[in-house]
């Protein structure tokens, strides 16, 4: 007979309605055979005792609904961004706070940097920095002759030297939509939006991608995943190729590996009918920590970067109503046909307008091909109003809300993007819990770090680092916050059934915290200490 071990803890949040609370779990083959108290597994025979846990609190593995694998492999590149970050080995990257400190953190990297190579920094965003924006010219302070790319945050811009830009021929004489111009007609350095972007990234060998298909920005990725209590993370945007299956399924497949992944296949270059057929084959090669099968698709960019599309009247600055990455006819003829073929979606919309285009795209396909249970989620969905929460609740959409925009951009929305109305209902949890729309919230890391606690605290707080309360009545529990972390992030991936509680027959997957989540203030509640996990029954302190 297989060993029974029951687990003590000071607390255990369930995440079972019918349970709450427990005092003792019972965890036989990887799995969860009971929950209670000491006692509880004595119906099954013969158990051993393991109070390693019986000071620290055990909730659900945080599960991260929209991430990215290559948050593994982007310390490979200088790291150039305003706030402080930690990566994944523990060791903190402080934030540089003007473009001169930009300038000096390349300047250092360019140091360090092999003969001949390339210099790529990644993490600015010139939002936080609005006396002037970082063009061409500064980067050629740097150096003149080698290129260098500083890709922003968002992943949806980036800046170039002269250098860099001259591999790919942009010039005054340059008419493509992305490629930006200083008011003399010479191009900034800044590039928007893939299109623009892919040209010099191929050329430099910028395969962000391609870079976390490497072993070791896989463990990195599980390790920072650990690190914050996350057990079960989407990689939200990858081409799977042949060779990242098999490093995945192998990898996935040893007990020290300390994540779940769910990729979500590349649905924006491909013809809809390859991508569904892509999608069938998938499917049927999903292990138990390697879930393949869902779709992404993107329609528009990113609002910080004003490369989302906002509906009327637009950006408060003026600024040109973004860039369409996949333009509405196309993205409804994605939607119909994937939705037909019963292929679940994962739909990049940030600005209310993107919103409204993939509403309307799938309020056609269920016209058209009716669904039950189909679970298409909404990703990002940072501007969407009531009468688009209420559409979604008619259409049995899901949201998953970038509630970690309301500290790390908040304050810029509010000044400078969107406008103060607007931003007191960004990515609003309230509207979507009032409506009926299964909510998760996420970190898409590595645009802002992964840390399910932290993105819990922005969407029970709704606090910029000004101090601002973006939208009152968007606030939402503490216990709403910590489902939208757990089953609702699940919920969203079609995995409830397995993770996202601590329940009889579910994965013994475990977040390991130092406090209880419910016993402090809110305003606390990023700060309590992530002891480590449990997976499948195997143990990963930090």
């Amino acid at each position: 007979m297989a060993d029974t071990v029951v687990y003590s803890a000071s607390k255990i949040i369930t995440m079972d309605p019918t349970l709450p609370e427990a005092t003792h779990v019972a965890v036989r083959d990887g799995l969860i055979l009971a929950v209670g108290t000491a006692d509880c597994a004595r119906p099954w025979g013969d158990f051993r005792r393991d109070d390693r846990y019986r000071d620290a609190v055990l909730m659900p593995g945080f599960v991260e609904g929209h991430a990215h694998m290559m948050t593994g492999a982007m310390w490979n590149y200088a790291y150039a961004g305003y706030q402080d970050r930690i990566d994944p080995d523990g060791r903190k990257w402080e934030g540089l706070a003007d473009i001169a400190g930009v300038m000096a953190g390349l300047k250092r990297a360019l140091a360090e940097l092999p003969a001949g190579k390339p210099l790529i920094a990644w993490g600015f965003d010139p939002i936080f920095l609005p006396t002037e924006r970082l063009n061409r010219r500064h980067l050629d302070e740097v150096s003149s002759d080698l290129p260098i790319v500083v890709m922003h945050s968002n992943f949806h811009l980036m800046t170039a030297n002269s250098a860099a830009l001259s591999i790919v021929g942009y010039d005054r004489n340059t008419n493509a939509v992305g490629v930006a111009s200083f008011d003399d007609g010479e191009p900034s350095g800044e590039l928007q939006e893939m299109a623009a972007m892919f040209p010099l990234m191929r050329r430099l060998g910028m395969d962000f991608r391609g870079l976390a298909r490497t072993e070791f920005a896989m463990r990195n990725f599980a390790k920072s995943a650990m690190r914050v209590g996350v057990t079960t993370s989407t990689d939200l945007l990858t081409d799977l190729p042949e060779d990242d299956i098999a490093t995945l399924t192998a990898l996935t497949g040893r007990d020290d590996f300390q994540l779940r992944i769910v990729p979500a296949l590349n649905g924006i270059t491909q013809p809809a009918e390859d991508i569904a057929r892509r999608v069938a084959e998938l499917r049927k090669r999903s292990t138990d920590k390697l879930r393949l099968g869902a779709v992404k698709l993107m329609a528009d960019g990113s609002i910080q970067g004003y490369t989302g599309r906002l509906k009327w009247p637009g950006y408060v600055t003026g600024h040109p109503n973004g860039i369409w990455n996949t333009p509405p006819d196309l993205l409804k003829e994605q939607i119909v046909h994937l939705h037909r073929e019963g292929v679940q979606m994962h739909i990049h919309v940030n600005g209310d307008e993107a919103s409204e285009a993939a509403l309307d795209a799938l309020e056609e396909a269920q016209a058209l091909y009716p669904r039950f249970d189909h679970r298409h989620t909404l990703q990002h969905c940072q501007m969407a109003d009531d009468a688009q929460f209420r559409r979604m609740a008619a259409l049995d959409l899901c949201v998953n809300l970038f509630a970690n925009h309301i500290w790390y951009f908040g304050d810029q929305h509010y000044e400078r993007t969107m406008g103060p109305d607007r931003a007191m209902r960004l990515d609003a949890c309230g509207s979507a819990l009032r409506y009926g729309v299964p909510l998760a919230i996420h970190s898409d890391s590595p645009v802002t770090p992964l840390g399910p606690l932290h993105v819990a605290w922005c969407a029970v707080n709704r606090l910029t680092p000004s101090g601002r309360v973006l939208g009152e009545n968007q606030k939402i529990s503490v216990e709403a916050a910590l489902h939208a972390i757990t089953l609702g992030a699940a919920f969203t991936l079609k995995l409830d059934s397995e993770i996202g509680s601590i329940e009889t027959g579910k994965k013994a997957d475990f977040a390991v915290l130092g406090q209880d989540p419910f016993a402090v203030p809110a305003i606390e509640l990023r700060d309590i200490p992530v002891l480590g996990t449990v997976m499948g029954g195997h143990h990963f302190p930090i």
